[in-house]
C-alpha cells in the first residue's frame, strides 16, 4: 500500500518566512520545513496499481504556471485545534488545479474527505492544545504576508512513517505547470 498526496513544493524563501511561527504553544507538534508544501489533493492510501494509475492520469493535467501568495493564518478545528496554518491566497486556477486532481481520485474509486478545498500550508498539528492558544496565535501572526512566488510543478508524494512516528515525503514524480 502507498499512501499519496498530490501538493505543490514551497519555495525556501516562502519557507523562511513560515520557520519563525513556531513558538510554544501546548500540544503543538510543529511541522519541519521540509514538510512544507500546498496539498492539492489527499489520495490517502492506495494500492501499487492505483498508485501507477494516478501517477499516469496527474501527467495528463495541464495546468498553467501559479502566482501564489501566503496571506495570514488559521487552524483547523473549531473547538479542539487539529492543526495551524498559513493561508495561501485562494486563486481560480490553483482551484482548478486541485480539481483536476480530486477528479482522478473519483476516477479510480479513492475516497476523499468532504472538507472542501482550502489552500494552505499545515505548519504544526495540535493535541490538546487549548482553543485559547489558536487564537491568540492567530491574532499574533495573522499579518503574515509573503512576496508572491511562482509555482511551476507539483509533485505525487508518498508518505512513509519513520523513525519516532516522523513521518517522511518523497516525491515519487514531478509534474511541470505552464508550457
Amino acid at each position: 500500500m502507498h499512501r499519496l498526496f498530490a501538493a505543490l513544493p514551497v519555495p525556501d524563501q516562502v519557507a523562511d518566512r513560515l520557520t519563525p511561527l513556531a513558538v510554544d504553544i501546548h500540544g503543538a507538534r510543529w511541522r519541519r520545513r521540509d514538510h512544507y508544501h500546498i496539498t492539492l489533493c489527499f489520495y490517502g492510501q492506495v494500492d501499487g496499481e492505483t498508485a501507477d494509475a494516478i501517477a499516469d492520469a496527474l501527467d495528463e493535467i495541464h495546468a498553467p504556471s501559479l502566482e501564489l501568495k501566503v496571506e495570514g493564518v488559521g487552524w483547523f478545528g473549531r473547538r479542539e485545534p487539529r492543526a495551524l496554518y498559513a493561508r495561501i491566497v485562494e486563486n481560480e486556477a490553483l482551484s482548478a488545479l486541485a480539481a483536476s486532481c480530486r477528479k482522478i481520485a473519483r476516477k479510480f474509486d479513492v475516497k476523499l474527505g468532504q472538507d472542501p478545498f482550502l489552500p494552505h500550508i499545515t505548519l504544526a498539528y495540535c493535541n490538546q492544545t487549548p482553543l485559547e492558544a489558536a487564537m491568540a496565535w492567530s491574532e499574533d501572526f495573522q499579518i503574515l504576508n509573503t512576496d508572491r512566488f511562482i509555482a511551476d510543478e507539483f509533485h505525487l508524494y508518498e508518505s512513509f512513517t519513520g523513525h519516532r512516528r516522523q513521518s517522511q515525503y518523497v516525491a515519487q514524480a514531478d509534474y511541470r505547470l505552464g508550457a
